[in-house]
């Protein structure tokens, strides 16, 4: 085949028309059978299994000399079922595993419009829609937290790591002015004090800064694993007696174990009585502002000076789309001191501000607003509030179902979606740390069953269980389901001389 031929095929309206009604109709399938629970939720296979099968898609395509739309639409379908057939199945039912949502096919969609048009986002004139859509979203979206109109600021970025990182890169230059030209040049590099179940992303934002993960100060906790507000206004005490600089406090919104929501409102009086920088993780639970039920939770957040929302969460967005939000506009352009004139057009009065490239760490990002924007367009702001409510009343059903079998250890009273839990037998007879471990196993051989997917954690260094309800189509019975599917594994791996 010429390369002019090869071209034009790549580019073919017909072969698109032809493998977008493909993709439509296969994945309409794939949904209906998810809703039913059919198939493996995790369709196991080693690694250099997986490595070896799409390593001979590559090889066959290079071997081929010339086809037409024809032929390359039958191997696009060969594609699109194996891509379906051998990923994790976040549609189905039985899916109750990590923080990363179901996305609607809305929304899907609207995020496949995004990648065909492939909008750029660091300047406006390359993305102009994009911009206004982010603009828009971004808005509604902080007025819904409680933030004041024109009072804000606040953009998207790819994933709460990202967005924990670049708020915290603004509290450092704001804190410490001069230290992006010059960093940490004399006196004590400043602390970070952090939520002990903080999402590891803080730890390695403090690497990233200069700061150090030797100098994060992880915070106590209290019985519910919010941070303890009166050791934390010792705590500052201290560190202001000793002059020991503070680059902020990072409250959760939804810790990532066990989705606990911290006491904001309180967090924020102590920060403002010692003139600290608040910032709030609520990658995971920052959703919950739609829900009637569980917005009370949030209360506060709008004090922070900077938090977070991870919208393919809580929000059941694709990934990746999070949000970063400022309490104080003037400060969205504090976070880097660069110029970059190759880009930024001086000229371009009143479009300067939607030049996104100023205030993230990204260049080149995708439209990724698109899907939260169409999703909100088509179904309003209740459809958030919806899903939220839906997966949360799952897991406050999970777990008194886990808290009346004489067999299970239901860990914290869920605040969210989130449940962590362990299996123990009623002849059990080894240590905890055994327990923990025998718990793994159970786990371990469930997932590679294909029968359910579910994660591991640990508290107090102690294995244990967790489940997230993701999927708001997951039901009480698929959740009985488990339980039953955990002490048939657990009796199973007994009788093969696990110790019980």
């Amino acid at each position: 085949m010429a390369p002019s031929d090869r071209i034009r095929l790549a580019y073919s309206p017909e072969l698109a028309s032809r493998v977008l009604r493909h993709v439509g109709e296969r994945f309409a399938e794939h949904l209906a059978r998810s809703q039913q629970a059919e198939g493996p939720v995790l369709p196991w296979n080693a690694p250099a299994e997986n490595v070896a099968r799409a390593a001979e898609f590559l090889g066959a395509g290079e071997s081929q000399p010339g086809e037409d739309v024809e032929a390359v639409a039958r191997r696009f379908e060969t594609l699109v079922q194996t891509i379906l057939d051998r990923g994790i199945n976040l549609h189905h039912r039985h899916y109750i595993g990590h923080q990363v949502a179901p996305p609607p096919p809305l929304a899907a969609v609207f995020d496949a419009i995004s990648s065909l048009t492939n909008q750029g986002a660091a300047i406006y004139e390359m993305g102009p829609w994009s911009a206004g859509v982010e603009r828009a979203v971004v808005n509604r979206l902080g007025e819904a937290f409680g933030l004041p109109a024109g009072g804000f600021t606040g953009f998207a970025t790819h994933g709460g790591s990202l967005g924990n990182l670049t708020a915290l890169l603004t509290a450092r230059s704001i804190q410490f002015p001069g230290v992006w030209q010059n960093g940490f040049e004399a006196g004590p590099t400043p602390v970070l004090l952090v939520h002990r179940d903080a999402h590891y992303c803080v730890d390695r934002s403090a690497g990233i800064l200069g700061i150090g993960t030797s100098r994060v100060i992880p915070l106590a906790l209290d019985g519910d694993r919010r941070i303890d507000v009166p050791q934390l206004r010792t705590t500052l005490a201290d560190l202001r007696s000793r002059g020991t600089p503070i680059l902020a406090v990072v409250a959760c919104a939804g810790t990532t174990m066990t989705g606990t929501f911290d006491c904001l409102g309180d967090i924020a009086d102590v920060c403002r009585e010692f003139g600290v920088w608040m910032h709030v993780d609520a990658a995971h639970g920052g959703g919950a502002i739609f829900s009637e039920r569980h917005r009370h939770r949030l209360q506060g957040l709008e004090r922070a000076d900077s938090f977070v929302c991870d919208a393919h969460k809580m929000m059941f967005a694709p990934a990746l789309c999070a949000f970063v939000f400022h309490r104080h506009p003037d400060r969205r352009y504090a976070t880097f001191a660069q110029e970059a004139h190759y880009l930024y057009d001086p000229t371009a009065s009143g479009s300067a501000d939607f030049d996104f490239g100023l205030l993230t760490v990204e260049c080149t990002k995708r439209a990724m607003t698109y899907t939260v924007w169409g999703l909100w367009s088509l179904l309003g702001p209740g459809i958030f509030g919806d899903l939220v409510d839906a997966t949360c009343a799952r897991a406050e059903e999970f777990a008194e179902d886990l808290r009346e079998a004489p067999d299970f250890d239901l860990l914290f009273q869920p605040e969210s979606n989130i449940v962590v839990f362990r299996y123990r037998p009623a002849a059990w007879q080894g240590s905890e740390e055994q327990l923990g471990e025998f718990n793994r196993r159970i786990r371990r051989t469930i997932i590679e069953s294909g029968r359910f997917y579910f994660v591991q954690t640990s508290v107090d260094h102690v294995g244990a269980l967790r489940a997230v309800v993701m999927n708001p189509l997951t039901t009480r019975s698929d959740l009985r389901g488990l339980m039953d599917e955990v002490r048939a594994t657990g009796q199973a791996l007994s009788a093969a001389g696990v110790p019980v």
